[in-house]
């Protein structure tokens, strides 16, 4: 009887051992396993990634396919910069061929506005210099876009106070505000936030150039800046024709425009500009809008790099 029971035990013994050695093999192997897959990850996102050669257990094959997958991967990421870099190219180059002609253009017709011209021949010469600086105007913002894409402009952020901001953003868009008898309130601010300030300012000039194009004559704009723990936000209201409900996520996107605006002048870039500005910069654009009574198009800063 003693002997049997020291056999149990001797088995019993036997199989814990196993049993642990098992698991910790087991975990060993795992741990080996997660291990690879998250070198494997980490030399995908650092742009470094290569296949290897793996046996035919079933975690090798997991490895495999996700190697596979990664290299599949690593490949369109570099095809798509590619092609970002030609359009980049592209873009640069057409800019760089037309600059010159555009600017004759202007310059021409600017002399011939100067000259006493039959009523016809006025309307032609106005709306010939019209469509040149539209022109010039698409191409810049087209460059600049593709630039900011492609990392080729890059935004500094530092700590700069956002009043200087508006006003700059606001004497830009003055004369064009004046035109129209439309009136552009700002309150006065002490914030300081973290932002570029060249890139910054255009981003708030093509809304406030939106807002005055947008808005009926003898129509008001105000603007106010708003501190937070993590953001500065700054609100350019309009009392102009608002955007409806369902084009409001469309318009930040890349030539989007409204069916209700096509009469108006615009390429529909300069929202999807300012939104990627804002981007490069750690910010962020919402907009708050109701068809026929107006907008309010938040721009959030962060507070510190």
């Amino acid at each position: 009887m003693t002997t049997l029971l020291y056999m149990y035990i001797g088995i019993t013994v036997t199989a814990l051992f196993t049993a642990t050695a098992v698991i910790i093999l087991y975990r060993k192997n795992m741990f080996k396993t997660m291990k690879t897959i998250e070198d494997m990850i980490d030399a995908a996102i650092d742009g470094n990634f290569s296949e290897r050669v793996f046996d035919e257990s079933v975690l090798s094959a997991v490895e495999a396919k996700l190697a596979r997958f990664l290299s599949i991967c690593t490949v369109s990421s570099k095809n798509l910069l590619t092609e970002k870099n030609k359009i980049n190219e592209l873009i640069s180059d057409i800019s760089h061929q037309t600059k010159t002609p555009i600017a004759n253009i202007l310059l021409y017709s600017q002399l011939l506005s100067e000259y006493e011209l039959p009523e016809d021949g006025s309307i032609c010469v106005k709306a010939l210099s019209t469509q040149a600086e539209k022109l010039n105007f698409l191409i810049q913002a087209l460059l600049k876009t593709s630039q900011l894409e492609t990392g080729i402009i890059t935004v500094s952020p530092r700590q700069e106070p956002v009043q200087k901001l508006l006003c700059t953003a606001r004497e830009q868009i003055m004369p064009k505000a004046d035109v129209k008898g439309i009136s552009v309130v700002m309150e006065n601010t002490t914030i300081y936030a973290c932002f570029d300030l060249k890139w910054t300012v255009e981003a708030v000039y093509n809304i406030m150039d939106n807002a005055v194009k947008y808005t009926e004559t003898g129509g008001n704009i105000t603007i106010k800046a708003i501190a937070y723990d993590l953001f500065c936000r700054i609100d350019i209201a309009d009392s102009g024709i608002g955007i409806a409900e369902e084009e409001q996520g469309k318009i930040f996107k890349r030539f989007y425009r409204s069916s209700t605006v096509n009469s108006q002048e615009g390429v529909g870039i300069g929202l999807f500009l300012t939104r990627e500005i804002l981007a490069a910069e750690g910010g962020y654009i919402k907009v708050f809008s109701r068809y026929g009574r107006g907008s309010i198009f938040s721009i959030f800063l962060p507070m510190e790099r």
